[in-house]
């Protein structure tokens, strides 16, 4: 089973990893993109001030709009030869919705898809369907991988 010792942690260390982590996000967002910084600024919020999981309330939320407004990569945190993965929407309301994974963001995303499958009683040797769709539905690439390795595991 994959485990992290944070999975067994009491609320409080946990509240505190999910703090500093909601802090890095912030501060990373503020530094390599733009549309954020200026959203920030707006706001009259600094990364720094960012002390709990409840000064989420406080951040500008990202729309739809902002996303076509932003298109094809404004919103991009990296250099695209960071870039793994690219996903996209169908753009069937407008502008499709670009969104670019590093490999450590897919390492993370497969990580905790595979911790959920754990957590469900999936193991090593069981076989997985994955019934999503591919088409416009990025979990299918997500499930796909993350199966995969825990099955290493």
């Amino acid at each position: 089973m994959v485990h992290k010792p944070i999975e067994s942690a009491d609320r409080s260390e946990i509240r505190e990893l999910q703090a500093e982590r909601l802090r890095e996000t912030v501060e990373r967002a503020c530094e390599n993109v733009p549309f954020y910084r200026e959203k920030l600024d707006e706001a009259g919020i600094e990364p720094g001030e960012i002390e709990s999981v409840d000064d989420v309330r406080k951040l500008p939320t990202t729309t739809k709009e902002d996303f076509r407004d932003e298109y094809p990569d404004g919103l991009f945190a990296v250099d695209d030869d960071e870039l793994t993965r690219i996903h996209a929407s169908s753009g069937t309301t407008g502008k499709p919705k670009i969104v670019g994974y590093t490999d450590a963001d897919v390492d993370v995303w497969s990580e905790v898809v595979a911790r959920s499958l754990a957590a469900a009683g999936t193991e090593a040797g069981d076989t997985v369907q994955n019934a999503y769709g591919y088409g416009l539905f990025t979990g299918g690439l997500g499930l796909t991988t993350a199966s995969r390795s825990s099955a290493r595991r």
